[in-house]
Formats: C-alpha cells, structure tokens, sequence
C-alpha cells in the first residue's frame, strides 16, 4: 500500500537516537497510540516489523527537524533547527490524504511545509508530555480514517 497517512515528530530523542529506531524510549507511548487505528498490536512486535506493518497500513514516519542542537530530549530545548524538506517527501506521495504532527513542536514547525494536504495536530507520544494515553487516544484514532478505501472524514483535532 502506498502511503496515506504520513507523521512527522520533531526529532528523535536520545534514547532514539542512541537505538536508531523510531520512539524507542520504552515510555513513549507512540506504539501504543498508534496501535488501535491499524488493529495491530504494535509494541508486541519487534522494531522491524513494526516499521513493515506501518508500512502496510499506508503509514510513513519522519520527523520535521533534519538537524538541531539539543541537550537532552525536550523538544523545547531545540535550537538552530534546520528543516527536512517535507514539501518534497509529498510531491513523491500521490496517494497521501493526511500529515499528522506528533506533538505541539513538530506541529508548529511543520505546517508552514505542508501545503496541499490536511494536516492533524497530535498530542504528543513523549513521556514528557503528562498527557495520560486515555486523553490522547481519540485523536490518535482519527488516523484510522484517512488509511480505509473509503474518503477520509476527520473525527477529532487538537
């Protein structure tokens, strides 16, 4: 399946980054989030067969931010952020219908990059944000629309 749904974090943390996977700080509750609008239980499989099954279910995942200095992990520390060039990552998407943001930062950065597509702000997967899972869920939810055959109808926004 080509991608429908594309989600953009900020940056990786360290913990991430140190892994070299996608929110791997085991506190993140991305996997989590994610899991119920594919119907798959995410963390219950190892990092590459994750990536498979999101790639399976139309889901791309990069981040806004290409480069930054950034002591720690908080999205708030990001100084001299240098931008992904997400505009072209669309233009090579044709089947995209949806960008979502992982969080307030990735969001703020990122929409002025996407023009052409509708855009979900998420609350963020980190553990920094205090956010209980129940809160964020309905939003992460929305995702599961823009991934069936059937016309994307957004069901929430933050």
């Amino acid at each position: 399946m080509s991608t429908r749904v594309l989600i953009l974090g900020s940056l990786p943390g360290d913990a991430s980054l140190a892994a070299g996977h996608y929110y791997a700080h085991p506190q993140n509750q991305f996997w989590r989030l994610l899991s119920p609008a594919i119907g798959v239980d995410l963390p219950a499989l190892a990092y590459d067969e994750r990536l498979a099954t999101l790639r399976a279910a139309g889901i791309g995942l990069w981040d806004v931010v290409a480069s930054a200095t950034r002591p720690g992990s908080s999205d708030a520390a990001i100084r001299d952020a240098t931008a992904n060039d997400v505009a072209a990552l669309i233009a090579t998407l044709p089947e995209l219908r949806l960008v979502a943001f992982n969080g307030g930062t990735a969001a703020k950065a990122g929409r002025a990059l996407v023009r052409g597509v509708e855009t979900l702000a998420l609350p963020s997967s980190s553990p920094l944000h205090t956010v209980g899972v129940a809160a964020k869920k309905p939003a992460w939810d929305a995702i599961g629309a823009y991934l069936s055959d059937r016309p994307a109808r957004p069901t929430a926004t933050c």
